[in-house]
């Protein structure tokens, strides 16, 4: 599969570095909403994973995302965590947990007291970055 470069809104971007930042030490987590290669908006959602290191995206708040999304034509195209004391790529426990091949995971970094967001299509045990660019 050949993926084409990615578009996020600044506004969604700054509400994943705004939540990651809320949630440091632990890592947050959520829901890309968009359509097609645009992700235009963000739906934060709790963390189940016990530990700071770790994320689960809780089932109740992704039906919730993916049901407001549709019902505004738009659809998940993705999800986001942060790895608040690593770099901004996936760890072998994201590759092996990732369970939709279809979808772009966002990871922001805020290691070395910087903000990293790399985004990546994760199947089959592989992880591949992905062109990533900002819009108004």
């Amino acid at each position: 599969m050949i993926d084409s470069s990615f578009q996020i809104r600044r506004t969604a971007l700054d509400a994943v570095l705004a939540h990651a930042r809320e949630t440091a030490p632990s890592e947050c987590c959520g829901i890309l909403i968009g359509s097609g290669t645009r992700i235009d908006e963000t739906a934060p959602a709790r963390n189940l994973a016990e530990g700071p290191s770790r994320y689960l995206i809780d089932p109740a708040d992704h039906i919730a995302a993916r049901r407001a999304a549709r019902s505004r034509g738009l659809e998940v195209v993705g999800f986001y965590h942060s790895h608040p004391r690593s770099a901004a790529w996936p760890s072998p426990t994201d590759v092996a947990e990732a369970t939709y091949p279809e979808a772009v995971y966002l990871i922001v970094s805020l290691a070395d007291s910087g903000a990293e967001a790399r985004l990546f299509r994760i199947d089959l045990g592989v992880a591949s970055e992905l062109p990533l660019t900002t819009a108004p």
